[in-house]
């Protein structure tokens, strides 16, 4: 049996993972997605559902020996490019189709799977589904119409604004930003996410298995992304926000991950964003919680129940 690492060793956090589950013994190969189709083979047929995977360097790979798969990144295929547009648009679909139906039929356990990834394109529906798990969110407008904005803008004292899938950090809304002609240029090109600014602090809680490890990160940037001086304080969360951290973990679809919360001076948790493929070194560096021997011990969660 063996263990994938759905990304590969430029990454830090794969390459950890790596060497977690080297130490400990158990088979581990990169599959690195962006060699296929060029370096790396894949078969599968859906009536027998048997399937094999030849990765760069390593020896053929039934999929029902890979006991589980760990998801770092998954950056799509890489098909040489070519003159014929057309004939280059068709073979990346094969590549990306062939992808997309192995990971989604591969037997292994997925931590975490396709539709938790799936479900993390789609931002929007995490806030709502939250919504109706009775968690509280910020009141947020997704939009690319220059009057709703506006709208919305006038309607709160503070709002920050964002990418609708992300890739960027959060930024104040000013003046400059809702000016009418900047506005309907921007808006023309893509949507946005607005939101309501809330005060308070910043808490992030990872969630493996039934456990909840979080820790305050104190930074006076909006966004702690880009504060490298943040400071990282471990706490324990309310009971129902423990609650809330599983019941999202669940709806989602996840196995593990950070939940990014705002704490208000008040002490109400306001949910933000669920990740699938969070970093969690330096987390756990600051902190000590035991992400890593968490982390091994969901990869290998089947093996133990067998």
């Amino acid at each position: 049996m063996a263990i994938l690492i759905l990304g590969n060793a430029s990454d830090a956090h794969a390459a950890h993972m790596q060497h977690s589950l080297d130490q400990a013994g158990i088979p581990v190969f990169y599959w690195d997605t962006q060699l296929f189709p060029t370096q790396t083979k894949l078969s599968w047929q859906p009536d027998t559902q048997h399937g094999c995977l030849n990765l760069a360097g390593a020896p053929p790979l039934d999929l029902h020996a890979i006991q589980a798969v760990f998801w770092r990144n998954f950056t799509g295929a890489a098909v040489p490019s070519f003159e014929d547009t057309a004939q280059y648009s068709i073979a990346f679909r094969d590549a990306m189709s062939a992808l997309r139906s192995l990971i989604q039929a591969c037997p292994a356990h997925w931590v975490n799977p396709w539709q938790a990834y799936e479900f993390h394109q789609t931002k929007p529906l995490q806030l709502a589904k939250a919504k109706q798990l009775g968690v509280r969110i910020p009141a947020t407008l997704i939009s690319n119409d220059p009057e709703q904005i506006t709208a919305f803008v006038n309607s709160h004292d503070k709002v920050i604004f964002k990418p609708v899938f992300g890739g960027a950090h959060t930024q104040l809304v000013t003046p400059t930003h809702v000016e009418p002609e900047r506005l309907r240029l921007s808006l023309r090109l893509a949507p946005v996410t607005v939101q309501e600014y809330i005060p308070g602090t910043n808490v992030r809680s990872y969630v493996i298995g039934d456990a909840v490890y979080a820790a305050e990160i104190r930074s006076t940037a909006l966004d702690f992304r880009e504060d490298g001086k943040a400071q990282l304080m471990p706490l324990t969360v309310p009971p129902v926000i423990h609650q809330q951290c599983l019941a999202i973990t669940q709806a989602f679809w996840l196995k593990w991950t950070a939940i990014d919360w705002r704490v208000t001076p008040a002490g109400e948790y306001v949910f933000l964003e669920a990740n699938p493929s969070p970093m969690f070194l330096h987390f756990e560096h600051q902190t000590g919680f035991p992400i890593t021997q968490a982390l091994i011990k969901q990869l290998l969660q089947p093996l133990n129940h067998s």
